[in-house]
């Protein structure tokens, strides 16, 4: 039978030119261009070559210089729909055979390919017998007859690029191999018993299981046999082909001597077992018996099956490697598409090459003609930033997204590049998109739920403080008619009142700045007399007896910059503390001094007590709204200083100490006069 190649990018010529030819004398293969059908150019494969050089274009003078480098002795039969002279000289002169017009006529094409020379379109060349390879060329043993010459060689090595075709089906490939052996060797019996790896992340194989032989393909043999029976690499044959690494004969010495390779022998009714290596290790084991003759295999041709299984399992390898990488792509791919994140990898070309469903569900509709998501299909703003980090191969920053046509929906966005090897461009980049539509609310949920408990713990609080302040003031209220011309009540009523007023001053000035947000008059304040100012309106709050402040500044003046009403306050609230952490010996140490370098100086103001001081724990929680260590007040007083102090660009700290320590750090205006 002869081979005839055809070379068209359009199905319906390779058609035209099969339903032309006898199928039982002519076999049609049929490759879209030169370089996919260039194997087929080798030397013995293919009678005949058919060109559609219309399709070709442009291109076709060129294919017919690759075709020639490739074969020079191959026919070539040129197809076109006009025959024009300067074309048709050029076809010639890079050789082709016949120029032929379109249609294909049957008769006219039968012709030409008779009147090919002989030589060139013979199914199978006979060469001249040439030398022996060596392996082949040792005196012939009792089976000599049967030894391959050359000519057959070449024979065999075509019809064994036959299982090519099903490179990446390890099963139909054995199948196919067991075929072409029992055609070229008229083999009776045979199988492959092959230890083929698990596969990653989907089975787990016990040390047991890795050591076991399991039939793969086999010929002559019964199915419900070969279900039920394995070979093992610890015993029998197995091991004996592991240990010598050579072909084992049933009748040889080694054999003789291990009955289980004996009764394995006798099992599957074969005579000799061959080795199935991939240059590292043993990774099967093939098996075969006599010829349907009865008479055995030669050693010759044992050789050849060894060198083919070698090849053989050089391929399984190969299909293993695929069957993992399909296996782990297989495995992404389905992770990337369940992902509740929207991933897009786009490539230079702008073309879209993946898009899981997220990404489908929010970024575009179902593209009707492709059936995908393409990159035209994404928000202009999008498909920009991708662009240009296709073109910079800078990564971006995450971003906020809200798109247009769709209110209320936020994401975030980031875009990276992919670069191979040692690229200075990205091949293509990846576009992440998540989801912050139900967390934004949920944190929106979150801070209003907080807010609504906020409102109402200082609800109940103020509530508790402003009664407090008026059961006095309601008591002097109901006996003011009664007793007002006694002396000592008009005494009693107007230190009520003083103290009602001055509690409810307080709050009133810690709920203004609590609800103040920045600097309101920001103005050049010396600090050792707005220490002083507050320590009298802490005293006016708290008039204790005895009561001392030490202030200390190293003999240096400091000045910074802010709101003086506000920063008065803080002070005042934390020397209150003071005050009131030990009302037998109320003195307070207040310590001024500058730290850090010069331009990004500041001022450490220290205030130091009497009290019992603060736990590690107290000294965390102090500073947090609404606590507090004492029956009276709302606990917000170092809460509102805190604030203050941040609104300044400063810290407050709350020293863990056996005394009270509390340390305020603000920036420094300027360097103090005489300063180093």
């Amino acid at each position: 039978m002869k081979t005839i190649l055809v070379l068209s990018s359009h199905p319906d010529f390779a058609e035209a030119i099969r339903t032309s030819l006898s199928p039982e004398h002519f076999r049609v293969v049929h490759r879209r261009d030169a370089e996919e059908g260039e194997p087929m150019l080798l030397p013995g494969l293919a009678s005949v070559c058919i060109l559609d050089a219309d399709l070709l274009g442009v291109e076709s003078v060129w294919v017919l210089e690759r075709l020639r480098r490739r074969n020079a002795k191959i026919p070539i039969l040129a197809y076109t729909e006009f025959v024009q002279a300067d074309w048709e000289e050029q076809a010639f002169l890079h050789g082709v055979t016949q120029v032929l017009a379109k249609p294909v006529r049957q008769r006219l094409l039968n012709s030409v390919l008779e009147r090919l020379p002989q030589a060139t379109v013979a199914a199978r060349p006979v060469l001249p017998l040439a030398p022996a390879p060596a392996a082949f060329s040792r005196p012939p043993d009792s089976m000599g007859s049967a030894a391959i010459n050359a000519g057959q060689t070449l024979d065999v090595l075509r019809d064994f690029s036959s299982i090519l075709t099903h490179s990446l089906d390890a099963e139909a490939m054995l199948k196919q191999f067991l075929q072409f052996l029992r055609e070229i060797l008229s083999v009776n019996r045979a199988a492959i018993f092959l230890n083929r790896p698990c596969a990653p992340l989907t089975e787990i194989s016990s040390a047991e299981d890795a050591r076991r032989l399991r039939a793969a393909a086999a010929i002559g043999l019964s199915s419900g046999l070969l279900e039920h029976f394995e070979l093992s690499l610890d015993s029998g044959i197995g091991a004996q082909l592991s240990q010598l690494g050579r072909i084992l004969r049933r009748d040889s010495d080694e054999a003789r001597a291990d009955s289980e390779a004996q009764k394995e022998f006798e099992l599957l009714g074969t005579q000799v077992a061959v080795p199935i290596n991939n240059r590292d290790s043993l990774i099967g084991v093939a098996i075969f018996d006599r010829r349907i003759t009865g008479e055995p295999l030669v050693n010759s041709e044992l050789e050849l099956i060894f060198h083919l299984l070698e090849q053989v399992g050089l391929a399984l390898r190969n299909i293993w490697l695929h069957d993992q990488l399909a296996g782990n792509h297989e495995m992404m791919t389905d992770v990337l598409r369940e992902l509740s994140s929207a991933c897009i990898v786009v490539g230079r070309d702008l073309k879209v090459l993946h898009a899981n469903k997220a990404a489908r569900r929010h970024f575009g509709k179902k593209n009707e003609r492709s059936g995908g998501l393409e990159f035209s299909d994404l928000p202009q703003r999008l498909g920009a930033k991708i662009y240009q980090v296709l073109k910079t191969g800078a990564a971006l920053e995450a971003f906020r997204y809200e798109p247009e046509n769709s209110p209320g929906m936020i994401y975030s966005i980031s875009v990276v590049p992919f670069q191979r090897g040692n690229a200075t461009v990205p091949s293509s980049a990846l576009l992440t998109a998540d989801d912050l539509t139900q967390s934004e609310q949920l944190h929106t949920l979150k801070e209003e739920a907080a807010n609504l408990r906020l409102v109402r713990t200082m609800a109940d609080r103020l509530a508790h403080e402003i009664g407090n302040t008026l059961v006095p003031l309601s008591t002097h209220q109901q006996l003011l008619t009664e007793k007002f011309a006694d002396a000592e009540f008009r005494a009693s009523l107007d230190q009520a009142m003083s103290e009602g007023v001055k509690r409810i001053t307080r709050l009133l000035e810690q709920m203004r700045f609590l609800a103040r947000d920045g600097i309101v008059q920001p103005e050049s304040c010396a600090v050792e007399k707005l220490v002083e100012e507050a320590y009298q309106e802490a005293r006016r709050q708290q008039p204790a007896e005895g009561a001392k402040l030490n202030l200390d500044n190293g003999g240096k003046v400091f000045n910074v910059t802010g709101d003086r009403a506000a920063l008065k306050h803080a002070l005042a609230e934390i020397l209150l503390n003071a005050l009131q952490a030990n009302l037998k010996k109320p003195h307070i140490g207040v310590r001024l001094h500058a730290a850090g370098s010069a331009g990004d100086r500041a001022l450490n103001i220290e205030v130091a007590d009497t009290g019992a001081g603060f736990s590690a724990e107290a000294a965390k929680r102090v500073p947090t709204p609404f606590f507090t260590t004492r029956n009276v007040g709302l606990g917000l007083g170092l809460a509102v200083c805190r604030k203050i102090i941040e609104t300044h660009h400063g810290t407050l700290e709350i020293v863990p100490s056996p005394s009270g320590l509390v340390r305020i750090s603000l920036p420094l205006e300027s360097l103090p006069p005489g300063s180093n």
